[in-house]
């Protein structure tokens, strides 16, 4: 008689089988065990054939290999932590004595420079320009002024050395989609008197989800075989780059990290003080209040007495609303970091980061379910002496991650000195419009043409853009502003137009005569 069978799935989605139904709870577990350590089995035999792999110029090749550990180790956390759910009942906000208050820091006074001498600052600049249609580092696209992110950052740091007569550095860590291209770039940085130091981090395999195996079957695999880990990958990257001993080496005690695309993200004395006066604290993480806009950006919490960022990914499902709500997890991650060097040091040593929360991200190529196992750089805060969040006023949070973002910052609510934007003090509100521009502003070629300038928005509460719509110059938009080109038409807003609380649809159509 034969016994019957039924499909195996882990909860994950992974390694399909068939078992017997009368397999007991023991041996289900022992065959998946055993699976999932025959799959990292055969990723380090994969692995290790790469090293014959002679299209691949030895010096080249032993360095992509020898950063392949580091996927190895990302794969067997990730077989490790598979099916371990975050216990929400043990999730509480963080209390007060977990997140300090910039406001309420001290002011530094005395030797700036001395303080400066011993900071690091470094921009993560892996991702692409492609959701702003643009092609290359997303950090080469001007934002304000005829200036790029990079362009911005190099002249912040620029005057912070000159004023100061200090030596602070910047770090790019770059991802294989933009590295080659940014050296390229900051060979016009050469006479700015700052110190760039480029580094790649790593580049890993995709994840068949099906099967568990790479989708690169060797070294010159497409790039769509491969995906950068996710800035948590910053401390390895830094590490093994050699940058972080030689920082260490010549005096650098702390490094402040940040996306390239925040341009509130600027060096802050009175942070810089308090981890110079708190040797005690290793990581500070600048979170800022949630508005609308951010309800599901990461946020910190108390978890079995530890500090701990939450991402939305790790939120259980039938809590996810839970997890946006204002009221229970009031503030957000910036990803605005202050970092021990001499600590980031003594954890990778150790392995200790190897124990981060993994984040599956789940995506499609050319058809196939895969993953991504990507970390955070702030979920390192549970594993830092006396890590804190640090509540930050909204300024120093100001991403540009599409072009609603860049009709913002590039408006006349902002004005720019020594490579900082700085709020318009004739903006009477202390937030910012809310601007949502449709998919024809989408691409910065759409974008750009369908604007003579910049409207004035400084009394702007909301703006909503649908639709074939241009605007002529010297437009001045107040309050709440609806305008929606119904579709097959189009809407020409007339040059030097005030609208205040007005909701335009249909067709208007301007032509020269």
């Amino acid at each position: 008689m034969t016994e019957t069978t039924a499909a195996q799935t882990d909860n994950q989605g992974g390694l399909h089988t068939t078992l017997p139904k009368s397999a007991s709870k023991a041996s289900l577990h022992q065959f998946q065990r055993t699976t999932e350590e025959t799959a990292v089995e055969s990723i380090r035999d994969l692995i290790e054939s790469w090293r014959n792999n002679t299209d691949v110029p030895q010096r080249e090749r032993n360095d992509l290999i020898s950063k392949m550990d580091g996927f190895v180790e990302l794969f067997q956390e990730f077989i490790q932590q598979r099916g371990k759910r975050i216990d929400w009942n043990k999730i509480n906000p963080p209390g007060p004595d977990r997140v300090l208050l910039l406001s309420e820091l001290p002011q530094q006074e005395g030797d700036t420079k001395g303080l400066l001498d011993k900071l690091a600052v470094l921009k993560l600049n892996g991702g692409l320009g492609t959701t702003m249609g643009c092609v290359g580092p997303k950090s080469a696209i001007e934002v304000h002024s005829n200036f790029t992110f990079l362009d911005l950052t190099v002249h912040q740091i620029q005057h912070l050395n000159k004023v100061h007569g200090s030596n602070v550095p910047l770090l790019l860590m770059n991802s294989f989609n933009t590295h080659d291209q940014t050296k390229k770039i900051i060979r016009k940085y050469e006479n700015s008197g700052v110190s760039i130091l480029n580094f790649n981090q790593s580049r890993y395999p995709r994840i068949l989800k099906d099967s568990l195996t790479p989708m690169a079957n060797s070294l010159t695999s497409p790039n769509k075989d491969w995906f950068p880990p996710g800035h948590g990958d910053v401390y390895t990257a830094l590490y093994n780059s050699g940058y972080l001993e030689s920082l260490i080496q010549t005096g650098k005690e702390y490094l402040f990290i940040s996306n390239v695309d925040n341009l509130g993200a600027t060096v802050d004395f009175q942070i810089l003080k308090y981890m110079a006066d708190h040797p005690d604290c290793e990581f500070l993480m600048e979170v800022t209040n949630k508005s609308r806009a951010d309800v599901k950006g990461g946020t910190l919490i108390d978890y079995e007495g530890k500090t701990k960022l939450l991402e939305i990914a790790q939120v259980p499902e039938g809590k996810v609303e839970e997890f946006k709500s204002v009221s229970k997890f009031k503030i957000f991650n910036t990803n605005n970091l202050w970092v021990s060097l001499k600590a980031i040091k003594r954890l990778v040593d150790e392995q200790i980061l190897n124990k981060m929360d993994i984040i599956i991200n789940q995506k499609t190529v050319d058809g196939k379910p895969i993953y991504q196992l990507e970390r955070a750089a702030g979920a390192a805060i549970e594993f830092f002496k006396g890590g804190l969040g640090l509540n930050v006023p909204r300024s120093r949070f100001l991403p540009v991650k599409g072009t609603s973002d860049l009709f913002v910052v590039q408006s006349n609510l902002y004005s720019l000195k020594e490579g900082e934007l700085k709020m318009n003090n004739k903006r009477q509100f202390p937030e910012l419009p809310l601007v949502k521009l449709g998919d024809h502003f989408t691409d910065m070629t759409g974008y750009e043409k369908r604007f003579s300038n910049i409207p004035d928005i400084l009394d702007l509460h909301h703006l909503t853009v649908s639709g074939d719509v241009y605007f002529g110059a010297n437009v001045v938009l107040k309050g709440t502003v609806i305008i929606v080109a119904t579709p097959e038409s189009r809407i020409d807003i007339p040059p030097g137009s005030v609208l205040e609380n007005k909701v335009v649809t249909g067709h208007l159509r301007l032509l020269d005569h």
